[in-house]
């Protein structure tokens, strides 16, 4: 408090807050001395000298008196602007209490944080330390690695190879009405290819009495090509004018 009653004696000093009551004073004083030179009374009181005239320096120092005792009246009585002072000052005080007291906490915190953080064991012989782990390790994964394809291996081949079939309509003509259709059809089916396995037929009249073989065969698609397939049934050429595939569907 002494620096903010020094800070408030400082600025009255440098502001001249009571120019009227410092005016009001002069006023007096310069009253009292044209009284005192006319020999009146000042207040009840007679000043007089050794002749029976005033007396300056006595007047003066009254004055002087007079003049303090109004300045204290005035210094005791807190202004307006010291009041503001005064609060903002005392909320000055808290907000750096709230804030020393956050600090301590934050410190607190810091400090549980760092005790609780693990310590890491120090080693001075660089050449125990692998970047990139031992060679025990490398060998575990390594065999862990082979375990598992080992498995899965093992896995797959139980499991039942999936074969990709096809069913393929074969449209066969023959060269007349003259044709032997049965004779046609057992030609067709004497050609034994591994993976084809021939089914149903019937025969589909063309006109004029000429008719054609339409028969159905299921054929392993990595074992029989359609190609492979028309090349062997063309080769009975007496009877078969052409070969035409009019259906083909996966199974």
């Amino acid at each position: 408090m002494d620096v903010e009653k020094a800070f408030v004696e400082c600025l009255i000093k440098s502001v001249w807050l009571d120019r009227p009551r410092y005016e009001e004073a002069e006023t007096v004083f310069c009253e009292i001395l044209a009284k005192s030179h006319a020999g009146l009374k000042v207040e009840g009181k007679a000043v007089l000298s050794k002749k029976g005239t005033s007396d300056i320096q006595d007047v003066i120092g009254e004055a002087r008196s007079m003049i303090e005792q109004s300045l204290r009246a005035v210094s005791s009585k807190p202004t307006g602007s010291q009041k503001k002072l005064e609060h903002r000052v005392a909320e000055l005080e808290k907000e750096n209490a709230a804030l020393r007291k956050r600090v301590a906490s934050l410190e607190k915190q810091l400090a549980s944080v760092s005790n609780t953080e693990p310590k890491q064991e120090e080693n001075d012989d660089d050449d125990d330390f692998d970047l990139f782990g031992s060679d025990e390790d490398k060998e575990e994964a390594e065999k862990l690695k082979q375990e598992r394809i080992e498995a899965y291996n093992r896995k797959k081949a139980s499991k039942p190879a999936i074969i990709a079939r096809s069913s393929i309509i074969l449209e066969v003509k023959p060269w007349g009405d003259d044709t032997d259709m049965k004779q046609l059809e057992r030609c067709v089916r004497s050609v034994e290819i591994d993976g084809l396995e021939w089914k149903g037929s019937k025969l589909v009249p063309v006109g004029y009495g000429i008719q054609k073989l339409q028969i159905i065969c299921n054929v392993e698609d990595d074992k029989v090509g359609t190609d492979d397939l028309e090349e062997e049934i063309i080769k009975f050429e007496e009877h078969v004018q052409s070969v035409d595939i009019i259906a083909f569907n996966k199974l």
